[in-house]
């Protein structure tokens, strides 16, 4: 299967991660300088072959053809220059070969070398001719788009787009480079050439190469503010050190990486990285816009898979677990949250859940180190739940201090031993608990997670390599009714259900009119919605929800409930707080297709009256 054509890729209103450096990768694996990189297109084709396939691994969705010099000029220093069309058109055929379908490929072509008129003696006629011929090989190869990158001269930046599209109706990414003070080397502002290349036929407009990400964001900012087209920005790793006899990039690829973050907050859509950025810093690019957008994927065969190897077919939600079959025939389902022990016996948790399997639970969910404090694993706890009591789990998985690698692996482990539901969920940072020292790990959230399980679920691993049977994961994922940018959370629940969520779990409902408006603004993406429970256990615990948990709120009336109960003692708080859980389970059923009860302090009796409540409905 294709990647989705470039056309769409730049008017679907989504971010996308360009590739990074090739003459950097290149440099570092031993190629001097005074090689023409071009040239490896024909002389060492699987280098350059190796180096595309790294960037597609590492999530990279737009590729570069290595022809960045590759013009009759830059080639002539070579001997090269009757070459011209030859190494581009190798360089688009390489590309094609390591993007395999996942990919698009547009055609490199960056400045001639030369000063062409007002400001040097090549005139732009000649120009036109000169960039045409890149153009043409390029077309030969089968590009999908050009991009026109690191021009400093305006002037000979529009002679490469007439020259593209005296040739061609492809679509065009336009490129330039400014210094320290935000302007080009001719004095160009960033907001002029914003204003400039908005008045030609291209398609999308940025920055790249420049001295760094932090420079470079303050001009992207002042473009942003002017700019009617998708804006671009692939800055340079920091400024080069000599180290050595070798030019060395110094900035990380977690520090890159802030930077993409910052620069797609000021409206960014093309984000990739130019000298010294190597597929480690795209692979981090790539792991932050999963966390706040859904990749589409596109199931293919790739070069690894035998040519008789095909996707694995869905299992249909109906037939994944209990709760799947539940879910996918309308039917209300209860859940009850447990928290395995601090310690490391399984007592306590087992003899709760047999507990709740007796009351009529549907599945009992297992919270993972909830408020990051250590406990026993949820994911082994729940399959010491389900081989001891018989019933169903729900595991809770956050997305906290676990790489991708050991994600996967948890996941397939979990799926050999029997678990078939999941709720993922970023997690509270280590701040929150007794550890804050610890340091975090978030390779990606819970969206990318969702999009990593719902590939596992297809038969195949993050990297389209298929894993033998598919995994049967019902998947499910949080929703913050009251959050305080409703508007952001509405947007992450859109792209985890296009990430492949099965239902989804809200935060504590104690403003039913607050959930209702947020499952009227989500009813397009729509799928089954449990409505988180919360039996309030005292005015204390009230408060805290109140005041100190992000996204739950409750209503004033409710605190004064719990106020005037709590001076009747604490069983009088504990039975205003069962009331108040049964008004909100009255109060969403019929718009909601279950509950997620939680219990605090481990009390079970409320979340059995629940139970009870609900099975007297049914």
């Amino acid at each position: 299967m294709s990647a989705i054509s470039l056309t769409d890729v730049l008017s679907d209103d989504r971010v996308h991660v360009m590739d990074g450096a090739m003459g950097t990768v290149l440099y570092s694996r031993g190629m001097f300088v005074n090689v023409c990189y071009d040239e490896l297109n024909l002389t060492a084709p699987e280098l350059i072959l190796g180096v595309h396939t790294e960037y597609v691994r590492c999530g990279a969705e737009i590729l570069e053809t290595n022809t960045f010099g590759a013009n009759p000029v830059k080639l002539s220093g070579f001997g090269l220059d009757e070459k011209t069309e030859e190494i581009n058109a190798a360089a688009v055929t390489l590309a094609r070969r390591a993007a395999g379908g996942r990919a698009n490929v547009v055609g490199a072509i960056g400045p001639l070398g030369i000063r062409i008129e007002p400001f040097g003696p090549t005139a732009r006629d000649e120009a036109i001719d000169l960039f045409k011929r890149q153009a043409a090989g390029l077309l030969d190869g089968g590009v999908d788009g050009f991009i026109l990158e690191t021009f400093a001269d305006i002037d000979e930046l529009r002679a490469a787009v007439t020259a593209v599209r005296a040739m061609s109706d492809r679509p065009i990414i336009v490129q330039m480079t400014t210094g320290e003070d935000g302007a080009t080397s001719y004095g160009t502002s960033a907001e002029t050439i914003a204003k400039t290349l908005m008045e030609w036929d291209v398609q999308v407009i940025g920055l790249n190469c420049s001295v760094g990400p932090a420079t470079m964001l303050d001009a992207i900012e002042q473009m942003a503010a002017v700019i009617d087209r998708p804006l671009s920005a692939q800055p340079n790793a920091g400024i080069p050190r000599t180290v050595g006899d070798r030019q060395i990039y110094l900035a990380s690829p977690e520090y890159m990486a802030s930077y993409a973050r910052r620069m797609i907050d000021a409206g960014v859509r093309f984000v990739g990285g130019c000298c010294g950025t190597t597929p480690e810093h795209i692979k981090k690019i790539c792991d932050y816009v999963a966390s706040v957008q859904p990749r589409l994927t596109h199931v293919q065969v790739n070069a690894a898979m035998s040519d008789d190897t095909e996707p694995a077919t869905v299992v249909p939600l109906d037939q994944r677990s209990q709760l799947g079959r539940k879910l996918a025939g309308g039917e209300f389902v209860a859940n009850v949250e447990i928290i395995p022990s601090i310690g490391w016996q399984p007592d306590d948790i087992v003899a709760q859940s047999r507990t709740l399997k007796e009351a009529g639970v549907d599945a009992v969910s297992i919270l993972d180190s909830p408020r990051a404090r250590s406990r026993m694993g949820a994911l082994l706890a729940a399959t010491i739940v389900q081989r001891e009591i018989g019933v169903e789990t729900v595991v809770h998985y956050t997305c906290r201090d676990r790489n991708m690698l050991g994600m996967i692996s948890d996941l397939l482990g979990g799926a050999a031993a029997g678990l078939r539901n999941i709720l993922i969920v970023s997690g509270d940072p280590p701040r929150l608990g007794p550890y804050p020292d610890t340091t975090t790990v978030f390779d990606i959230d819970s969206i990318g997670l969702t999009n990593v399980v719902s590939r596992l679920n297809q038969g195949l691993d993050p990297g389209s390599n298929p894993i033998g049977d598919p995994t049967r994961y019902v998947i499910g994922v949080a929703a913050n009714q009251g959050a305080a940018d409703l508007q952001r959370e509405i947007e992450r629940y859109a792209w985890k259900v296009d990430a492949g969520a099965d239902f989804a779990v809200t935060q504590p409902v104690f403003d039913p009119a607050q959930l209702e408006q947020f499952l009227e603004r989500t009813a397009q993406w729509r799928i089954p919605v449990l409505a988180g429970i919360w039996p309030l256990m005292s005015l204390r615990n009230a408060e805290f929800l109140a005041n100190e948990v992000p996204g739950v709120r409750v209503p004033d009336a409710i605190i004064r409930r719990m106020a005037d109960a709590q001076e009747r003692g604490k069983e009088a708080a504990i039975d205003e707080g069962r009331k108040i859980a049964l008004e909100m389970l009255d109060a969403v059923t019929g718009a909601v297709q279950g509950i997620h009860i939680s219990t605090p302090a481990g009390k079970l009796d409320v979340a059995i009256d629940l139970l009870n409540a609900v099975k007297a409905t049914a």
